[in-house]
């Protein structure tokens, strides 16, 4: 297996306009690796690009004249950028950074330690057992947090907790449970204290259902200011973001590893996380076409060494397949840590979206999520010849098809049959030359065969008739016989051109006589190419079976006013271009375009209205839905013909 280290000295103007659309952290190196500048940017392409562009102040001319490379971060959101940018800044005093002297820290939620804890904001971490919720960018959003945490959980507010004769003022309005003079058990105020840790830990749910119980049972109970004040607090909570995936308060060490592949390229992704900071990310290529457990074990045995020991825990993202680090090859790789290290680190596959395991895979989602952009780009640079050429091999191709055309049929119990064409050129997307048909042959019948062979036939008899260049490759979404009734359309035409069809079931490529299909590996860069082309015109074919099927159910609709007709509804359709807008229309202007008198015009305006719903063209007697059909026209009529006695309503805007 190939390993190498990624995007280091790629030019620096290329990462810019390659850069990711996401948020996220760029670091700037000079020739010899140093970093010497890190930034944030909500979307990272955007501001990286920038500095390529438009006049330039003396301190950027400067910057820019030493940076040899860019590297780029993705995390979730603009605050984790901040939080981020801060770390690295403190990490490695980068030398065009405002140099950080004062330290500073962002604000953290302390939830004390000892039977009865109380929470308070503060920028001091102390090593007393206490929990650390945060850190906070934005010190409203923690003041947000705390006071839901003072109404709806009443934790002590003294800082010394001393036993008292009687309870202070917090305690009459609600806000402290009073544990100094025994008005709570020290039982029922850890019921409180485990509250107030879930909501800081981001484990909103649960709690929220809780909460809505209570809520329920304080409304039946008739006590309505306690259940206006836990309603107020859910939705403040509902309110709240997710912890931070960057930043947290575990001071053990630790590692995530994830990827992304495509055939034999693989791209690695792992985050160190030190003293609760995320303080690395490394990208790492490979070429292999070996599994993903086999290309991971490589991975571990190559990056960890003397100089970069392993820590304690390395958490990895479940292996497709198979049971991650935890399968066949976890045995020989304990005894290599052993060996190497003396020790063995703790491999984990999260197993659960709950509590920790949360927290972990968000960080993994964030390493996968850098995985698969370097990918792209990997991929984007790379071209789609390799894969075609393997393709060629594996179908015994005349040339290697860098032109590529795809069939597919939708239609619903014979109705609307239709077929899409698309186009393919290099392995992407040729939009311009989609085609798409209204089948003739099959009107009212189910024939997939037949309905294939008139698709093929319009689409080569035209490209015969205008002398226009044919295709290296047709691909038929589906089997054996959709791919010869392909085959003799072709061949009635005179038409010597490759012909193969890709089933959805079993993923098999079929050609013309076969009487075995040709399979290929699910990590075939060849297969991806195929597959992708037959989504595509699936999708293709799919949206225009639906789009006629909407067509015809709005007719229908507005058929149902009586005077309105077939010709009156398309022209309507027609001039308007949607229900939504018909229902919107004044009723005087739809009178003169349909020729109808007023209550007719009510009535059409009112069945529009009915058609296109509380939410425009998706309601249930909308295009699209099913069970809009069956009754639909019938209800309509009935209650366009009920509107149509209403006195007219012309200060209705358009939506």
């Amino acid at each position: 297996m190939e390993l190498s280290n990624s995007g280091r000295r790629e030019d620096p103007k290329k990462s810019a306009r390659q850069a990711p659309l996401e948020p996220g952290v760029y670091i700037m190196r000079d020739a010899e690796d140093r970093i010497i500048y890190v930034g944030k940017a909500r979307v990272l392409r955007n501001r990286l690009s920038s500095y390529f562009s438009g006049e330039k102040d003396i301190k950027t001319k400067i910057l820019l004249r030493h940076t040899a490379s860019i590297e780029t971060i993705i995390v979730k959101d603009e605050y984790e950028a901040l939080l981020l940018e801060n770390t690295l800044i403190k990490q490695h005093s980068p030398k065009y950074n405002i140099n950080l002297k004062d330290g500073k820290t962002y604000p953290v939620v302390r939830l004390s330690s000892g039977p009865y804890p109380r929470v308070f904001r503060t920028r001091h971490i102390v090593e007393d057992g206490s929990s650390y919720f945060g850190p906070f960018a934005n010190v409203g959003r923690a003041d947000d947090i705390l006071d839901i945490i003072d109404r709806v959980f009443p934790l002590r507010k003294c800082r010394t907790l001393k036993k008292r004769g009687g309870p202070c003022m917090y305690y009459h309005i609600g806000r402290c449970a009073a544990p100094c003079c025994g008005k709570i058990t020290e039982a029922a105020y850890r019921l409180q204290v485990d509250r107030v840790r879930r909501l800081l830990s981001g484990e909103n749910a649960p709690l929220i259902a809780e909460l809505n119980g209570e809520m329920r049972q304080a409304a039946a109970a008739l006590r309505f200011e306690q259940a206006a004040q836990l309603r107020d607090a859910v939705r403040a909570i509902e309110g709240l973001g997710e912890a931070s995936a960057v930043v947290d308060f575990d001071p053990r060490g630790r590692d995530y590893v994830a990827w992304a592949d495509e055939g034999v390229l693989a791209t690695f992704s792992l985050f160190s996380m030190r003293g609760g900071k995320l303080t690395g990310r490394e990208l790492y290529r490979t070429k292999s076409a070996s599994g993903e457990e086999e290309s991971l074990e490589s991975l571990i045995m190559a990056y960890y060494n003397a100089e970069n020991p392993p820590p304690p825990r390395i958490y990895v993202q479940r292996a497709e397949g198979d049971e991650g680090v935890r399968g066949t090859g976890a045995g020989a790789l304990q005894k290599w840590f052993r060996e190497q290290f003396g020790f063995l680190p703790e491999m984990i596959v999260p197993e659960t979206d709950a509590g920790e395991g949360r927290h972990h895979l968000a960080i993994l989602a964030m390493a996968k999520q850098n995985a698969e952009e370097d990918l792209r780009r990997r991929l984007r640079d790379r071209g789609a010849g390799p894969a075609l050429d393997e393709l060629r091999e594996a179908l015994k191709l005349r040339i290697r098809p860098e032109t590529i055309e795809g069939f597919d049929i939708a239609q619903l119990d014979g109705k609307h049959s239709v077929a899409s064409l698309i186009s393919f050129k290099n392995g992407t997307p040729d939009r311009k030359n989609y085609r798409r048909y209204k089948l003739r042959s099959v009107a009212g019948v189910v024939d997939d065969f037949a309905a294939m062979r008139e698709a093929v036939e319009r689409r080569y008899s035209r490209l015969l008739r205008e002398n226009r260049e044919l295709p290296d490759l047709i691909l038929i979404d589906g089997g054996i016989g959709q791919v010869n009734a392909a085959r003799g359309a072709l061949d009635k035409l005179g038409i010597d051109c490759d012909v193969a069809g890709l089933a959805k079931r079993d993923e098999e490529l079929w050609l013309p006589g076969a009487k075995e299909p040709v399979r290929l590996s699910r990590r075939s860069e060849a297969l991806k190419v195929l597959q992708f082309v037959r989504d595509e015109s699936h999708r293709f074919a799919t949206a225009y079976n639906q789009l006629l099927r909407s067509r015809e159910l709005r007719l229908e609709n507005l058929e149902s006013v009586e005077g309105i007709g077939p010709v009156r509804a398309a022209a309507l359709l027609k001039h308007y271009g949607s229900t939504a807008a018909i229902a919107a229309a004044p009723p005087d202007e739809i009178a003169a375009l349909c020729g109808c008198g007023a209550a007719a015009a009510r009535a059409v305006r009112a069945a529009a209205k009915l058609s296109a719903g509380p939410g425009g063209e998706g309601s249930a007697f909308s295009p699209g839905k099913r069970g809009a059909g069956k009754g639909a026209p019938g209800a309509l009529r009935d209650l366009a013909a009920q509107a149509a006695e209403d006195p007219p309503d012309y200060g209705e805007k358009p939506r």
